[in-house]
């Protein structure tokens, strides 16, 4: 079992930057991915950056170049830096884990960037 906890989300105007923060249960080092996530209202749920255990990371092509993950295991936290924000980023970020084949969810953080 993983317990998520999501935070760091917040109104912001287009330009500026925001980091949620996702804190685990359990030792991020041993748990197989890490995947934040954002659904916009009337959408689907996409995937927005994702962290191996081992580190390999992988970003949706509308965010690449503004958007960092990372993991901090001292914290058993994983970090989304969102830079250049647009309004088009405007959704709820989810925090996912995949350990042992079971996926885990936050309870999301919203993100609300005005133009």
């Amino acid at each position: 079992q993983v317990q998520l906890v999501e935070s760091g989300g917040g109104l912001v105007q287009a330009g500026g930057s925001l980091r949620l923060s996702c804190a685990a249960s359990k030792s991020i080092f041993s748990i197989n991915r890490m995947t934040w996530y954002r659904q916009a209202p009337g959408k689907q749920r996409d995937l927005v950056a994702g962290i191996t255990s081992g580190g390999s990371t992988n970003y949706a092509d509308s965010v690449k170049g503004r958007f960092t993950i990372s993991g901090d295991t001292a914290k058993n936290t994983v970090y989304l830096q969102m830079n250049s924000l647009k309004p088009e980023d405007t959704a709820v970020y989810y925090c996912n884990a995949v350990d042992n084949w079971k996926y885990y969810w936050g309870q999301g953080t919203q993100v609300t960037v005005s133009s």
